[in-house]
């Protein structure tokens, strides 16, 4: 989506390097959640605390959050996966299962999906 936006950065792989696992592997939030949301405020959000910038951003985001939740019944990564990611043993499981190669590219995708969705009028 940023390359799409034309806002390219090497920082912005870093930046969302260690959403994986549900926030550094500890199950939380989806990181394809996490993602598009800092895609979201990348494209449409504000410097500026108090703006009307700031509440479109916040309204795509709504948006965003719930539809991905609808889509795949969740938003938690334990939850998406079937596994807590925090505990090394269910961890190996999932690696073992080629859990991150069966079914994170389609939270990464439903995600993307759901982006061009919201976004699509407004580019």
């Amino acid at each position: 989506m940023a390359e799409h936006w034309k806002c390219k950065d090497e920082l912005i792989p870093k930046i969302a390097s260690p959403f994986g696992g549900g926030m550094a592997r500890c199950g939380s939030a989806c990181g394809a959640l996490t993602g598009g949301l800092m895609v979201i405020g990348m494209k449409y959000g504000a410097n500026e605390p108090s703006s009307e910038k700031t509440a479109r951003a916040f309204e795509l985001a709504q948006s965003f959050y719930r539809r991905f939740e609808k889509k795949n019944r969740s938003t938690m990564c334990r939850e998406l996966l079937g596994l807590d990611l925090s505990d090394i043993e269910q961890r190996k499981k999932a690696r073992e299962e080629h859990l991150f190669e069966k079914k994170c590219p389609i939270f990464v995708k439903s995600a993307v999906e759901i982006l061009v969705e919201i976004t699509s009028d407004k580019i």
